[in-house]
């Protein structure tokens, strides 16, 4: 068991407040985190050190997103959501003071770009993508591109708002039933040409809503799998199906109808998990596909496999609650075809306690090849330590973790 311990690579230390968001920006050379009282530090991956740390809202952080190379969306609950723009150039004249340490001055700000007044009485988090599909994902975007936002409704909170950027209009509202409570998570993407909405809900029903070519929203899915209120949810890449993790101890796994003749009322989910653990949330998939996280109320990190929904491992470092996880973006080509394996890294703290369950059907040998070759693209000729170093914090498959401590975990696993 001690050899398939895993233990984090990296403790980041600085934010006083407990953190509810984290977000993998610039290809993965930056870290962004967001805590309860509205700080952002952005991490340098390739020093373990902030580069820059504002206070983006008065309230606590409910979400980030990257939008290109130069820009961050948080949304607050201070009721805002703001688009900053900060490049790596812009990082010299901001402050690197964390959170934790006191200044005499307050700390500046990136430039703001767009700030809309939204709805966050019920600790949705937006959901956000390229209005046109054909551009690609968000975390790719041109700098010319267009987003389109969703956020709960100003009025009523089980409705949905979708905006624009850069125009800040608001384009669509979609109602849902008052019975199922407050929106709690959302997720905004195209499948197959059409923009699509897949919403959860305060009473554990989810709903997924279609964009016609009228300009009329139909609800092509809707399911009740959970007991009690929706904590996450995410759409998986082939955007086949998607995932929901709860305040009870379920899991499921949800399709995505292409239209609304495959609706069947109180359709049933392609499969539900009692994982026995309640109080997952901030469910995240990976961006290969296989597999998904999540952040629990018990401190643990749990990994999943996407295809079987069967848990691969335990993360085990913090003490209290964890609130956020993030994964790096990884190359769909790689690892390999066979099911994940957890990869040990090099410990700079070791976890007081952790639970491994190996997946099946991959040799230590494939692990072993793996490791081999990052370490022969890392050390590639002619490379300086810094080239390295920025090589590094690009491939490794990195899963960050926030909590109620202030602390934020990083692992590399495969």
């Amino acid at each position: 068991m001690a050899e398939s311990t895993p233990s984090p690579k990296a403790i980041l230390r600085g934010h006083k407040a407990q953190i509810h968001a984290a977000a993998f920006v610039r290809h993965n050379e930056r870290l962004a985190t967001g805590d309860a009282e509205g700080w952002v530090v952005l991490w340098d991956l390739t020093i373990m050190r902030p580069r820059a740390v504002w206070r983006a809202h008065e309230k606590a952080i409910l979400g980030i997103k990257g939008w290109g190379r130069d820009k961050i969306i948080t949304h607050g609950r201070d009721h805002k959501l703001i688009v900053w723009k900060i490049r790596e150039e812009d990082e010299g004249r901001l402050s690197v003071c964390l959170p934790l340490e006191d200044t005499p001055t307050p700390r500046p700000q990136p430039w703001v770009l767009h700030l809309l007044e939204v709805n966050t009485m019920n600790f949705c988090s937006f959901a956000a993508c390229l209005s046109d599909a054909a551009q690609g994902s968000l975390e790719e975007a041109a700098p010319t591109a267009e987003v389109t936002i969703a956020v709960p409704n100003t009025l009523a909170s089980e409705a949905i708002d979708i905006y624009t950027l850069p125009s800040q209009d608001r384009i669509h509202t979609i109602k849902s039933s008052q019975k199922n409570g407050m929106a709690m998570s959302l997720s905004l993407f195209h499948h197959h040409g059409c923009l699509t909405l897949a919403a959860a809900f305060e009473n554990g029903f989810v709903s997924v809503h279609r964009l016609g070519s009228d300009g009329s929203w139909t609800m092509t899915y809707r399911s009740q799998a959970h007991t009690q209120p929706i904590l996450s949810i995410d759409v998986h890449p082939n955007r086949e199906y998607f995932f929901t993790s709860a305040a009870d101890a379920l899991i499921a796994k949800h399709p995505i109808p292409i239209s609304q003749q495959e609706l069947k009322e109180w359709e049933h989910p392609l499969k539900v998990i009692n994982t026995k653990h309640s109080g997952q949330q901030n469910l995240k998939v990976r961006s290969d596909g296989k597999l998904f996280a999540t952040a629990g109320w018990d401190s643990k990190i749990r990994i999943y496999s996407a295809k079987t929904l069967k848990e691969l491992a335990v993360l085990s470092w913090h003490k209290v609650g964890a609130y956020a996880v993030a994964f790096a973006t990884v190359d769909d080509a790689s690892p390999s075809s066979n099911p994940p394996e957890i990869a040990k890294p090099t410990p700079s703290e070791q976890p007081t306690e952790s639970i491994v369950k190996e997946a099946t059907g991959a040799s230590p040998q494939t692990s072993s090849n793996n490791a081999q070759e990052a370490t022969s693209l890392i050390k590639g000729p002619g490379m300086s330590v810094k080239d390295r170093r920025l090589q590094l914090a690009k491939t490794a498959h990195w899963i960050a973790a926030g909590a109620k401590d202030g602390k934020v975990s990083l692992w590399d696993i495969y």
